[in-house]
C-alpha cells in the first residue's frame, strides 16, 4: 500500500542523496549506518520506556532505506550486492524495532502477553520476507499480501509515537494485534501464491 508513494519520497530525499555522493559517501555507508542508528534507537530507548525519543531516533535513519537505493541508481552503482546488504539490513533493523518493544513490555511496559505478542510480529515479520525471497529463489512470485515491510512499519512507528503524544497506551498492543493478524494472512496469502505457481508448473 504504501510503496505507491515512494515516488513521492523519492523526490523528497533527492537532493539529500546528491549531497551526500558529492561528499563522497557511498550507497552502503548509508545503508549500514542507518540500520546502525534504527537499531540503537530501538534497543536503546524502548527498553527504557522511552518510546517516544526511539520513534524519532529511528524515524530519522529509517528513509537511509530510500536514500541509499537512490544514491546508487544516481551514481550508477547499483549491483547485486548491494541490493543484498539493503535487504538483510532491513531484516536487522525491523527486528531490533520490535525486539526493543518486546523488551519495553519485559520491562517498565509489564506484560508478558504483550511482549509475546511483539515477539510473534518480529518472527511474522521474518517469515513474510522470507517467503518472497525462497519463492524468488524458486523462479516464482511472492509479493504482496495484507501487511507488507513498510506497512508493518510505518504502522507501529506511527502508533507507538502517539500512544505518548496522547497518553492512551493501548494503542501499541492493538497495533501489535493488528499487524500479528494481518502478517499471519501475508503470510498464507504468499504461501497460497507459490502453491499456484508450483501446481501450475508441475
Amino acid at each position: 500500500m504504501l510503496n505507491r508513494f515512494r515516488e513521492f519520497w523519492t523526490r523528497l530525499i533527492s537532493p539529500i542523496a546528491r549531497l551526500l555522493l558529492r561528499l563522497g559517501v557511498s550507497p552502503d555507508a548509508v545503508t549500514v549506518v542507518g540500520t546502525l542508528g534504527v537499531s540503537f534507537g530501538a534497543l536503546f530507548f524502548f527498553p527504557r520506556g522511552q518510546l517516544l525519543t526511539g520513534v524519532l531516533v529511528i524515524t530519522a535513519f529509517v528513509f537511509s532505506d530510500l536514500v541509499d537505493g537512490h544514491m546508487a541508481r544516481l551514481s550508477g552503482t547499483s549491483s547485486s550486492w548491494g541490493a543484498f546488504l539493503d535487504s538483510t539490513l532491513d531484516r536487522l533493523g525491523d527486528a531490533a524495532i520490535f525486539g526493543g518493544l518486546v523488551l519495553y513490555f519485559m520491562g517498565p511496559g509489564e506484560s508478558d502477553v504483550y511482549a509475546g505478542l511483539a515477539l510473534y510480529c518480529l518472527v511474522m515479520g521474518a517469515t513474510t520476507s522470507y517467503a518472497r525471497a525462497r519463492a524468488e529463489s524458486l523462479g516464482m512470485e511472492a509479493k504482496g499480501g495484507l501487511a507488507e515491510r513498510a506497512d508493518r512499519l510505518v504502522a507501529i512507528l506511527v502508533m507507538t509515537g502517539l500512544s505518548v503524544i496522547f497518553g492512551q497506551a493501548w494503542f501499541v498492543p492493538f497495533t501489535l494485534a493488528v499487524l500479528a493478524l494481518a502478517s499471519t494472512v501475508t503470510v498464507v496469502q504468499r504461501i497460497l501464491a507459490v502453491r499456484r505457481q508450483a501446481l501450475a508448473a508441475a
